[in-house]
């Protein structure tokens, strides 16, 4: 059946966009459409897909609040969100309220697809500008929780190190040619770091690296 996606837009037209898109796909099907926050909440319960694709503004119950609770239901269902503001507080509310991808609407349809595929397999994704956005946001002093730091004494040296080449962008293949180590080996450290820092995927560990200060902007790391 491939990969089960939920449409939530306020505008008809643009969600009409977005499933003919996706139905093109053989490996996508559309199994439900929502207008607002509300109806995405219901509609995921009901017909649990495997992605959520996700509008910010809405009337009613806004995209972030249902993205928290479609999120935290456990439902496995993971949530891309896709709006035309690229605002950073609805990058940071989104990818804090669960979202595992943030995209902009203006992207290209193949940028769509390819980024629908990534969070449903289980990774995350940011636009290239959004990144931008958020790793600036850190260089000005961003101020975080001060457990985030204390989480870091969890890890591994080698852990650390990992989670650093993550953060700047590195494929499996990449980490393990730089360290010298298989890319299964890269996985299983990926997967370790992912587990006992509580973090679903690698927008989730880059965002924590910048927060614990663990990466810096413009500073290469010591490994």
């Amino acid at each position: 059946m491939g990969i089960r996606v939920l449409v939530v837009d306020d505008q008809a037209i643009v969600r009409a966009g977005f499933v003919a898109i996706l139905t093109a796909e053989a490996d996508m099907t559309v199994v439900g459409e929502a207008a607002d926050g509300d109806a995405a909440v219901a509609m995921s319960a009901q017909f649990a897909p495997d992605l959520v694709l996700m509008d910010i503004r809405m009337p009613g119950m806004d995209g972030l609040t249902a993205t928290r609770l479609i999120t935290s239901h456990g439902s496995g269902a993971r949530v891309l969100v896709l709006t035309t503001f690229d605002l950073d507080a609805y990058v940071y509310e989104a990818l804090r309220a669960g979202a595992s991808g943030f995209l902009l609407k203006d992207s290209e349809p193949e940028d769509l697809l390819a980024a629908i595929r990534v969070v449903a397999s289980g990774d995350g994704v940011l636009a290239p500008a959004v990144t931008g956005r958020l790793i600036a946001a850190f260089a000005r002093g961003a101020s975080f929780p001060p457990e985030i730091t204390r989480a870091l004494d969890s890890l591994t040296n080698r852990e650390r190190a990992i989670l650093v080449l993550v953060a700047t962008g590195l494929s499996n293949a990449e980490i393990g040619a730089r360290l010298e180590v298989a890319v299964g080996t890269v996985k299983v450290h990926v997967s370790s770091v992912l587990n006992k820092l509580g973090l679903r995927d690698r927008v989730q560990a880059t965002i924590f690296a910048y927060e614990s200060g663990l990466v810096r902007p413009s500073v290469t790391p010591a490994l």
